[in-house]
């Protein structure tokens, strides 16, 4: 009786134990699911200000063609730029969307600059009101981008360390890239006095 007791006993744990792992898989799988969905869900956040820019773009444009027209270079710079950024925005990898956005942030910095060179752009209330949206929408990406980058960091690591990793590669989590600032974005690599 005493051998029936501790076979039972034994068939006990490892129901138990089976039951454990289980609920931990499920458990896990679910976990990374949803920090998936929240990455998917940031970045189309991104997406959404991004967009917004981009609309904003061609009436800027506009506008500084009738104060610096022969300012052509810059203007076709920024008219490329947002072109290719566009172009990017097709292709399902973050790393080369991220550098065309950079290329038009950059561009977009060179057209604020012509500003300085002519008082009577600077004065004029529908480039003020544009590039004070496009400030904003600027703010907001930065902010979606933050955030954005904080959920592939909570992904990646769910994916990346033990256990989780092992459910990561049995249901095809793959790590995802952050959204990296361009160069000057992150302030000056050196000061100097």
């Amino acid at each position: 009786m005493s051998a029936g007791i501790a076979l039972g006993l034994v068939g006990g744990l490892v129901c138990l134990l089976a039951v454990v792992i289980i609920l931990w898989v499920v458990l896990s799988y679910n976990r990374l699911v949803r920090l998936r969905n929240q990455a998917d869900g940031s970045w189309a956040q991104i997406d959404v200000q991004l967009k917004r820019r981009y609309d904003l773009i061609p009436n800027l444009v506009e506008t500084v063609k009738g104060y610096a027209a022969h300012e052509r270079g810059t203007l076709e710079s920024v008219v490329a730029a947002r072109g290719n950024a566009i172009n990017a925005a097709q292709t399902p990898g973050v790393a080369d969307r991220a550098e065309a956005e950079n290329v038009l942030t950059q561009a977009l910095g060179r057209l604020f600059a012509l500003a300085e060179a002519y008082p009577d752009l600077k004065a004029n209330q529908n480039f003020a009101a544009l590039q004070a949206e496009l400030a904003n929408t600027e703010d907001k990406i930065a902010y979606a981008r933050q955030f954005y980058n904080s959920a592939v960091q909570s992904y990646n690591t769910a994916t990346q360390t033990l256990p989780t990793n092992v459910i990561a590669g049995l249901g095809g989590f793959k790590t995802r890239d952050f959204f990296e600032a361009a160069g000057g974005e992150r302030g000056p690599v050196q000061v100097r006095f």
